[in-house]
C-alpha cells in the first residue's frame, strides 16, 4: 500500500513538473512576443533612421544646424467615436514611437502639423480636458525639447464649425505663436483652417496676422532698413519655413509617389478646394506674402512632394497613427538659415506586429498540442489513411 502511494505521489509530482514546465514555456513565449511587439520593435526600426546631412556653402560653413522633427495627424480618439480598445492600441503605438524617437534621435524641436485630436471640433469642455491630458502624457518631452503645434480642422472645426471659443481653447493649451525663430531660422505657423477668403471675422484676423508677419519678414530682408521698419524687432534674414495643416492648392495626388503616398485608386481623385487643400487664391497669397523656402503640411494622411511657383518645395507629412496608415512615418529635418535637408523615418508597420502576434499564437498552440500528445496523432491518422487509400 505504501509503495502504491509512493508511486502515485511520484506520478503526481511528475505531472506537476510537466505542467509547470509547460506553463513556464507559455509565459516565456507570451512575454517575448509582448516585449518585441510593444517595445523592442520601435527601437529596432527607428534606430535605422539617420539625420540627413545638410550641405552648406563654404562661406556659410560656420552656421548652426537645427534638428527638427515634423509629424502630423495624430487624431487622438475622443469619447464619441473612440472605442476603448482602439484608443489603447493606437495611443500606445504613438507613445512608444514618439518616446523612442526622442531618445534615439535627440531632436531640438518637434512640430505637429494639425489634427492633434479627432473630436476637438465638437468635444465638450470635460472631454477636451481629458483629451489634452492624454496628449500631454503621450507626447511628453524634456524641457530642452520644444514642441510646436498648428491647428487642424479636427481640432477647431472647418470654417462653418470654427469659433473664437474653440480657437482660444486650442491656443490656451498650445502656444499661439505664429512666427518662431531659432538659430537664425524663421518658422511661420499658419492657421490654415481660417484661410477661407470670405471676409469672416476669424478669417480676416488670420489674414491680418499673416500680412503683419509678411511685413516683418520683408523688413528682415532689407539691407538698409526703411523708415517703416525702424520700430520692428529684427528677425534673421532667412526665408521662412511655412508650417500648416492644409496643403497648398494642388489638383490631386496624381503626381505623388512612394510607399506612403495615397493608394493608387485614390491618387486621381480631384481635391476639393477649402476641404482637401487650400484654395488656389489662398495658396497664391501665402506664397506671395511669405516667400517661404520650404512648406510642410499634413491633412491628407499620405506623403507627397510638390513644387510650387518658382520652385518652392512642399512636403505633405503622412499620419503618425496606425489608425490612418499601416506605415506611419515622420520627417527629420536638418536646417540652417540658408539650407535644409530632409529624411523620412518610418515607424513599425502595423501588419508586421499583427503577423508577429499570429506567429506567437500559433507557436503556443503547437506547444499545447505537443504537451498533450495531440500533435502527432492527426499526422499519424492522415498517414495511415493515405496508406489505406493506396492499397485499395
Amino acid at each position: 500500500m505504501a509503495l502504491i502511494r509512493l508511486g502515485f505521489g511520484r506520478q503526481h509530482l511528475c505531472l506537476l513538473r510537466r505542467r509547470s514546465f509547460l506553463l513556464s514555456k507559455l509565459i516565456a513565449v507570451v512575454f517575448a512576443a509582448l516585449l518585441f511587439c510593444e517595445f523592442l520593435i520601435y527601437y529596432l526600426v527607428i534606430f535605422r533612421c539617420d539625420w540627413p546631412e545638410v550641405k552648406t556653402p563654404a562661406h556659410n560653413s560656420g552656421q548652426e544646424t537645427l534638428k527638427a522633427m515634423f509629424l502630423a495627424d495624430t487624431h487622438l480618439l475622443g469619447e464619441i467615436r473612440g472605442h476603448w480598445l482602439d484608443k489603447l492600441r493606437r495611443e500606445w503605438q504613438m507613445e512608444r514611437a514618439f518616446q523612442t524617437a526622442l531618445w534615439l534621435l535627440q531632436p531640438e524641436v518637434v512640430f505637429i502639423l494639425g489634427d492633434i485630436f479627432d473630436e476637438g471640433k465638437w468635444s465638450s469642455p470635460q472631454a477636451w480636458a481629458d483629451d489634452v491630458e492624454r496628449f500631454q502624457k503621450i507626447f511628453r518631452h524634456p524641457r530642452h525639447v520644444l514642441l510646436k503645434v498648428v491647428a487642424g480642422n479636427h481640432d477647431i472645426g472647418f470654417h462653418y464649425q470654427m469659433s473664437t471659443y474653440k480657437i482660444k481653447r486650442f491656443e490656451k493649451v498650445f502656444n499661439p505663436e505664429r512666427l518662431f525663430s531659432w538659430k537664425g531660422i524663421n518658422f511661420v505657423m499658419v492657421n490654415s483652417v481660417a484661410l477661407e477668403g470670405d471676409g469672416c471675422n476669424l478669417c480676416s484676423e488670420a489674414e491680418a496676422e499673416i500680412i503683419d508677419i509678411s511685413h516683418k519678414l520683408n523688413c528682415s530682408r532689407e539691407e538698409h532698413h526703411s523708415s517703416r521698419c525702424i520700430d520692428e524687432q529684427p528677425l534673421p534674414a532667412s526665408a521662412p519655413v511655412l508650417l500648416q495643416h492644409f496643403p497648398l492648392y494642388r489638383r490631386s495626388d496624381a503626381n505623388c509617389s512612394g510607399d506612403d503616398a495615397a493608394p493608387l485608386e485614390e491618387r486621381d481623385i480631384p481635391f476639393k478646394e477649402r476641404y482637401d487643400a487650400l484654395s488656389r487664391e489662398a495658396s497664391q497669397k501665402l506664397l506671395w506674402w511669405l516667400r517661404p523656402r520650404l512648406v510642410l503640411s499634413g491633412h491628407t494622411h499620405s506623403a507627397c512632394e510638390v513644387l510650387h511657383g518658382a520652385g518652392t518645395m512642399e512636403i505633405s507629412v503622412p499620419s503618425f497613427s496606425w489608425r490612418n496608415r499601416n506605415n506611419p512615418s515622420f520627417i527629420m529635418g536638418m536646417l540652417t538659415p540658408t539650407e535644409y535637408a530632409l529624411a523620412k523615418c518610418y515607424l513599425p508597420y502595423e501588419n508586421t506586429v499583427l503577423a508577429t502576434y499570429c506567429v506567437a499564437i500559433g507557436f503556443l498552440v503547437v506547444l499545447m498540442l505537443a504537451h498533450f500528445k495531440l500533435l502527432a496523432s492527426p499526422l499519424l491518422f492522415g498517414w495511415n489513411l493515405l496508406r489505406k487509400l493506396k492499397t485499395t
